[in-house]
């Protein structure tokens, strides 16, 4: 009999629907025409993308007129598009950054890369899952050019004030270009069109559907040079033809995360509420991620004195599949992310990450609780 797979790592990646799978092989097969080819095959292709930026720019809750979405190879190159290029259109204006002390290593390791050619960074403090707003204001001045901050916390969930922060930004530099990575947020925060970001940041597999896209948008009157020449698709920005079995895939799964929203929602917080309920009995697991400005769907845990890695490999060798944090960043061994949150190092040595999908149960829950307490029974403990 086949082991049941109890998968509680929706923050890495999502199972893909059948319908946006469907989609996807209807396109490689059949839909196949290069949406810049002058015959009526790709005039057809070129329709089908068309729809797919239009479904996707609405499900971000902008409109038309709004702005428009660049399509890319995912999360990780919608950030690297948006950071080198803001700070390449507003070169002349300064050389500072402002982003979050734990933003997605896609972000941190692309601005680290800019202060190696003299950038100026600084880190607003995320203690807690919070940001703080009045270093915020102390350190954005007039020569800033680019602040990003996710609207979600990969690692604890934790939803980040991006509104007020991007305020603050275009009040003391009103030219500034206003990023957010909102990978974990895409389909788990309603219309991310009220952050007021000029950059919103977007990635596929988060949602249900294929690896391997994911969007960029570019809000109107911003503009921000390409990074990939060639046949000048996607507006110029991003050369190359367009992936259209992935894009295909993406907008569905975009539109219908919307449309059940609120269903979702609702079984990412009762899936919260059932965990935490369960585990507050267990003496030695602490909660890390609070209720309040917390995403639902995801919840970080720690068992102090257990190393996580060692726990999530007993998991796993039950069926039982979890985090030890961030998917990019799990093989290392300093988590920069749960230090900014205030964690100390037993705590964040011991920590796990349970995200849900709109797939999981109670009965999940239910599993994943009894090989905690098997494991926290049976696995050697650092002192």
């Amino acid at each position: 009999m086949e082991k049941r797979i109890i998968y509680l790592d929706n923050a890495a990646t999502t199972v893909t629907d059948k319908e946006a799978a469907d989609i996807a092989y209807k396109m490689m097969t059949k839909d196949f025409g290069n949406p810049s080819s002058a015959h009526s095959f790709g005039v057809e292709a070129e329709n089908l993308l068309k729809e797919a930026r239009k479904d996707v720019l609405s499900s971000l809750g902008f409109r038309k007129d709004d702005g428009t979405v660049i399509f890319t190879s995912g999360g990780t190159e919608a950030d690297n598009t948006a950071v080198f290029g803001a700070v390449k259109t507003l070169s002349r204006k300064g050389k500072h950054i402002v982003i979050t002390d734990s933003e997605h290593a896609a972000v941190e390791n692309a601005v680290k890369e800019l202060e190696k050619s003299g950038y100026t960074v600084s880190r607003i403090p995320t203690k807690d899952g919070k940001l703080n707003l009045e270093y915020a204001q102390k350190v954005i001045d007039k020569n800033t050019v680019l602040v990003s901050a996710m609207t979600v916390n990969n690692e604890t969930g934790a939803v980040y004030d991006v509104k007020t922060l991007g305020k603050i930004a275009k009040n003391i530099s009103p030219d500034c270009i206003f990023h957010t990575d909102a990978v974990q947020a895409f389909g788990k925060i309603k219309n991310l069109a009220n952050t007021g970001a000029d950059l919103i940041s977007v990635s596929g597999h988060k949602i249900h559907a294929p690896k391997g896209v994911g969007a960029l948008f570019v809000k109107k009157g911003v503009r921000i040079p390409a990074l990939i020449y060639g046949g000048g698709q996607e507006n110029g920005l991003r050369s190359g033809t367009e992936a259209m079995p992935l894009i295909c895939a993406f907008a569905h799964a975009a539109k219908t995360a919307v449309s059940n929203f609120d269903e979702n929602m609702s079984i990412f917080e009762e899936l919260n509420a059932y965990l935490r309920q369960k585990l507050e009995k267990e003496s030695g697991i602490l909660i890390n991620s609070a209720t309040q400005n917390f995403s639902p769907h995801i919840i970080s845990i720690a068992i102090p004195g257990i190393r996580s890695e060692i726990m999530l490999r007993f998991l796993s060798s039950n069926g039982i599949y979890v985090s030890a944090g961030s998917a990019c960043s799990s093989k290392s061994a300093d988590n920069r992310v749960l230090k900014a949150f205030g964690l100390a190092d037993k705590i964040a040595d011991g920590t796990l990450r349970i995200s849900f999908s709109k797939y999981n149960t109670k009965e999940d829950v239910d599993a994943l609780c009894e090989y905690l307490k098997e494991g926290m029974k049976t696995l050697i403990r650092v002192k």
